[in-house]
């Protein structure tokens, strides 16, 4: 019988990406992928440490493995990715039968550490040089070397699929420990992903997201230029088989014309940017060193829309930031009710130690402040968000078909048509009936409802759907029009 591997992963697509990349040097290994843990003779758990939360879910999950450990100490545990980075002596006392502590860095290596436990080795750690210590020319090799292996069963779907193009992050934002776990900014070579993308398309992807901590500073010296990420862009567009391209996350800061003109001019590009704003205020900003201000990032965004007519863009947000008082955070109310986002990601401040705003400032804004200005914010974007797709209400869209939605899940075998979901070239979330086969394709769909999360609609029979479609196509209507002046948000 084969040797089976136990992965659950936690965190950003980074992470769902690192979990791809080892069940794909595993695979090589002759291990056979398995969802039950007891049924594993290799349990990696890859971690995240941006929130404390996500951190006590781990360590929840390799307390209930003690005792099966115990009966079982031929099975190797593992703990992988940003905590290990970041906690390895900590995770080794709290959990001592865990086996190996492995780092963002050296994920290369697992195939080798599980050799080294299983002949009795001991305790395995691999862990990045610090920050101060590693050549990036060792951290980008690292990673390089590494990211060709794939498992398409880890993928978000048979058709879609994550390419890192930058590891590690310069910005040292004071709340985040990115910079300390996946170390400094390094940008992959342009060849390698452009090669990395054709290999996909070729394996069935239609759809790739590029992905970087800052993924709109992408630089890399090819010798007589620099590629930014707006050539990278155009370098892969023209892959065949490649119907979409994403990228995230993007900086405020970085966020140029050249990139904007790139989105607007070539169709395969989603018109969609996120770009965490994180506060409303300056003074906060600045105790995050987010290096912008609120008036920039204002600016910021009115020229993604001026540049990029249509353009959808979401964004990130922390509420309870150290010091933040109730006016400070009204003013990220008035962000957000003013900057029509699609939709944000918003997040209870959560300290982490290690970091600058952990060594400098008082967690002081009080649990149950933190919880309420969540919610404060999130009803407002609620709002903003249903705004923003009731413009959409009769219009025709192209969704790339994703799979069955989560009610059409809990029914399963259930004959005929069944409900589909997908996201248009704006990432708008879309619902419909259809008929299983259409998964994997690109079709038209008129919207019919919104929600503040989704789009409803029908598939628009008998039309062949092409790669070039930018815009929704509005059905002219006076009660169509007059709808869209009463919902219309301001571009600021």
């Amino acid at each position: 019988m084969g040797k089976k591997l136990y992965i659950e992963t936690v965190g950003c697509q980074m992470n769902v990406l690192d979990s791809e990349l080892v069940v794909g040097s595993l695979r090589r290994q002759g291990y056979e992928l398995t969802h039950d843990a007891d049924d594993a003779d290799v349990i990696l758990f890859n971690t995240c440490s941006v929130r404390e939360h996500a951190e006590e879910k781990i360590y929840s999950a390799l307390g209930r493995l003690r005792g099966h450990k115990r009966r079982h100490p031929e099975k190797v545990l593992g703990v992988l990715g940003c905590m290990a980075q970041k906690d390895q002596k900590k995770i080794l006392r709290r959990a001592p039968h865990v086996d190996i502590v492995c780092g963002t860095g050296q994920l290369g290596k697992l195939p080798e550490l599980i050799d080294q436990v299983r002949q009795g080795a001991g305790p395995q750690l691999a862990l990045s040089l610090a920050r101060h210590e590693a050549s990036r020319l060792e951290v980008e090799h690292s990673f390089e070397s590494y990211d060709p292996m794939r498992d398409p069963s880890m993928r978000p779907s048979p058709f879609q699929a994550y390419v890192r193009v930058q590891i590690g992050c310069d910005k040292f934002c004071t709340y985040c420990v990115v910079p300390s776990t996946r170390g400094p900014e390094q940008s992959r070579p342009p060849q390698h992903i452009a090669a990395e993308v054709r290999q996909l398309a070729a394996e069935g992807c239609k759809e790739v997201t590029l992905l970087g901590q800052t993924v709109n500073s992408y630089e890399y010296d090819l010798g007589d230029r620099r590629e930014r990420l707006s050539d990278l862009l155009a370098r892969i567009h023209d892959t065949p088989g490649l119907e979409r391209i994403k990228f995230v996350t993007n900086f405020p800061r970085d966020m140029g014309n050249d990139l904007l003109d790139a989105v607007r001019e070539l169709p395969k590009v989603c018109k969609y940017l996120h770009v965490p704003a994180q506060s409303g205020d300056n003074e906060v900003l600045k105790r995050m060193k987010r290096l912008y201000t609120v008036e920039y990032y204002r600016e910021m965004l009115a020229r993604c829309r001026e540049r990029v007519p249509g353009v959808a863009v979401s964004s990130d947000f922390i509420v309870g930031f150290c010091g933040e008082t109730e006016e400070q955070f009204q003013r990220s109310c008035d962000l957000v009710r003013e900057a029509g986002f699609k939709n944000s990601f918003i997040f209870k401040y959560s300290p982490r130690p290690g970091t600058k705003a952990d060594d400098l400032y008082p967690d002081d804004v009080p649990e149950e402040i933190k919880k309420r200005r969540n919610n404060d914010l999130l009803s407002i974007q609620g709002g903003v968000s249903l705004a923003d797709h009731r413009r959409l209400v009769g219009c025709t869209v192209e969704v790339l078909v994703e799979g069955l939605s989560k009610a059409a899940l809990k029914t399963s075998g259930t004959p005929g048509p069944r409900q589909l979901t997908g996201r248009t070239m704006t990432d708008h979330i879309v619902v419909f009936e259809g008929n299983e086969r259409l998964v994997g394709r690109t079709v038209v769909v008129h919207v019919r409802e919104a929600s503040p999360f989704t789009l409803y609609g029908d598939v628009v029979t008998g039309e062949q759907v092409g790669a070039e479609v930018e815009e929704p196509t509005r059905l002219d209507s006076p009660e169509r029009e007059e709808q869209g002046k009463r919902f219309a948000l301001p571009l600021i």
